[in-house]
């Protein structure tokens, strides 16, 4: 079944990825069961008291408990599978590497707001500088960026994400204005961000923007590298929030790092025409 489902999703390219297809397909599995089971039911009822047997109402309704004894068991059973579904996602959650705060990570904090992704890179020092809502300019610094102290190196974008391949990443999501949906569907992940909150999410991309692209050769989306949507309805131009993610050879990354911070050093402007 997931196989199935995969042929109808975008492409696999995050390491940890895999267990929500598998969890889709368990859903789907589920799904099928049920509806195989009160659809037969639905049958079962509908033959069994039709009119043609049935031609006067009952009014003194079931007397027996066996309606008690199957409600009740039909509980129990749905309280199984939703315990039964818990556990493993607890044991991944709980027990995977994937939540490790010791191990190494690439931080970039994402800022959505309406209708784009600013994108924030601490610089060499490997810190974030603060941010400043008096310091916000649309034009030249969308978030707000104290470029003094830990934010002197540090290195913004908009609607382009960089990112190592099989490198853990660490991305801090929120939003100046209203709730926005990060999504990144060949990562298989999907996060809200909200003001007023930062939200952590973890993975790693498993596969260059070359590699993904080569992929698509002969498909429908042929040339088009990852993206990066927004899946909340935020605004009257949602349709043209959207993001590219490029995902580099990890000695690519760096020299893109240089690069960039050499643009801050230099005082130009950064290059938004960065491929995907």
């Amino acid at each position: 079944m997931t196989e199935y489902l995969q042929s109808f999703m975008p492409i696999l390219a995050s390491e940890m990825g895999h267990l929500g297809d598998n969890l889709n397909g368990l859903v789907h599995w589920l799904m099928l069961v049920l509806f195989i089971g009160w659809g037969s039911f639905f049958i079962y009822t509908l033959f069994r008291f039709r009119s043609s047997k049935n031609p006067k109402a009952s009014y003194d309704g079931i007397t027996s408990h066996y309606s008690t004894y199957t409600e009740v068991g039909v509980v129990a059973f749905e309280a199984l599978l939703l315990i039964g579904f818990a556990i493993p996602g607890y044991f991944v959650v709980k027990y995977d590497k994937v939540l490790d705060t010791t191990r190494d990570e690439v931080e970039v904090r994402v800022v959505a707001q309406q209708f784009a992704w600013n994108i924030h890179y601490p610089g060499a020092d490997g810190k974030f500088g603060n941010t400043r809502v008096e310091l916000v300019d649309e034009e030249t610094n969308p978030i707000g960026l104290d470029r003094d102290g830990y934010g002197a190196d540090d290195i913004t974008t908009i609607n382009q994400l960089h990112l190592p391949v099989d490198k853990n990443i660490k991305l801090y999501i929120s939003s100046k204005d209203v709730i926005h949906g990060f999504s990144l569907p060949e990562m298989r992940l999907k996060q809200d961000a909200i003001p007023g909150m930062q939200v952590p999410i973890y993975f790693k991309a498993t596969m260059t923007s070359e590699e993904f692209l080569a992929k698509l050769e002969g498909t429908a989306r042929e040339g088009m590298g990852y993206e990066i949507a927004c899946a909340q309805l935020c605004g009257n131009s949602h349709y043209r929030m959207k993001g590219y993610m490029t995902v580099h050879k990890e000695e690519d990354y760096n020299n893109w790092l240089l690069e960039e911070a050499e643009y801050i050093d230099s005082g130009d402007e950064d290059d938004w025409d960065d491929e995907w």
